[in-house]
């Protein structure tokens, strides 16, 4: 026996002895490495004579792919005794009884947004949809709030820094009426439409929040008045509520879409809001000068608009007294819905 084929066996021993990665790779350094024993021998061919460079040359060459095959077999070998450890410590009980994924359930909000839009459309009004991320104009001068109008800090909102086609500044809607203004651009009259969906101002308390769900509805005909207004309206609070025994009531205000404009207003006549007058609802005659930006025009035809907080109805309709449990993602807030 030659020393190569001694040099082979001894690797062989040292690669089987070695009981972790970090042992063969040590190991593999001895006769593989930069000074390793094979490398050194091929380093010793220079020295020789030319006329035995080529049959020692290849000697060493076969001895070394002999200790390559004999490491990688060692890897793979402890590769699999990693992996069969592995498996072991992971191994499943598959007797063990199933876990189950618990059910979800419908947001309380998006729950009124159904049952909303649901009633509105049981009484001949479309549902439109439309951009959160919406332009100076539809958000705000279409519904007569000009640039720098006071009545802008109102309705303050989130803008975003960029401009659109037309270089129109872009804001996060802080209500849904420019989908009205958008939906009656695109119909002719009768329009009756409700407009529900997600708003964004300024605001962070109990009763409000950054973001937060609206609808809004609008009707537009040649003979619309606050009787139609308080008829739809009171009918959908009724529906809405699933009671007979309430009162609504308008009170002047003022908003700068609408002329004349009216808060609305209600009261429960039994229940733990017996008597107490509620404010859920802003309402009012389409002002001529939105009715004109709605491509229409004013002096043939006339209208009413409402918005309501689709929180507000829910926190009503469930006696819910904190707006922010709708957003904190309390399970045990949520569960109460399932």
């Amino acid at each position: 026996m030659n020393d190569l084929e001694e040099l082979v066996l001894e690797a062989a021993q040292r690669f089987q002895a070695a009981q972790t990665v970090a042992e063969l790779e040590d190991q593999k350094a001895r006769y593989l490495g930069k000074g390793g024993q094979i490398t050194e021998q091929l380093k010793g061919l220079a020295a020789l004579p030319a006329e035995s460079r080529k049959e020692a040359g290849a000697r060493i060459n076969r001895a070394k792919g002999e200790v390559e095959a004999l490491l990688v077999a060692r890897r793979a070998a402890l590769a699999d005794a990693q992996m069969e450890e592995r498996l072991n410590a992971e191994a499943i009980d598959v007797t063990l009884p199933g876990r189950g994924r618990a059910r979800g359930t419908i947001h309380p909000v998006i729950r009124t947004w159904r049952r909303v839009e649901e009633i509105f459309r049981s009484i001949g009004f479309a549902v439109a949809d439309g951009p959160e991320i919406e332009t100076d104009w539809y958000s705000f001068t279409a519904l007569n709030n000009p640039e720098n109008h006071p009545a802008r800090s109102m309705q303050d909102t989130f803008y975003v820094d960029l401009r659109d086609a037309q270089g129109r500044l872009l804001n996060l809607r802080p209500h849904t009426s420019p989908m009205q203004v958008r939906y009656a651009r695109s119909h002719k009259p009768p329009i009756k439409v409700v407009a529900p969906g997600r708003c964004y101002r300024v605001d962070n308390d109990a009763t409000h929040s950054p973001m937060f769900h609206q609808v809004e509805g609008l009707w537009i005909d040649e003979n619309v008045s606050f009787a139609d207004l308080k008829g739809v309206y009171t009918e959908f609070l009724k529906r809405f509520f699933e009671t007979d025994h309430l009162k609504v009531r308008f009170r002047p205000s003022f908003f700068p879409f609408t002329e004349p404009s009216a808060e609305i207003d209600m009261a429960f006549e039994s229940g733990p809001n017996e008597g107490r007058w509620l404010e859920i609802s802003g309402s009012g005659q389409v002002h001529p000068t939105v009715v004109q930006n709605m491509g229409l025009d004013p002096e043939r035809y006339i209208g009413f608009a409402f918005g309501s907080g689709l929180e507000r109805l829910t926190m009503l309709r469930y006696g819910i007294h904190d707006l922010r449990l709708f957003y904190d993602g309390d399970l045990r807030f949520l569960n109460q819905f399932r």
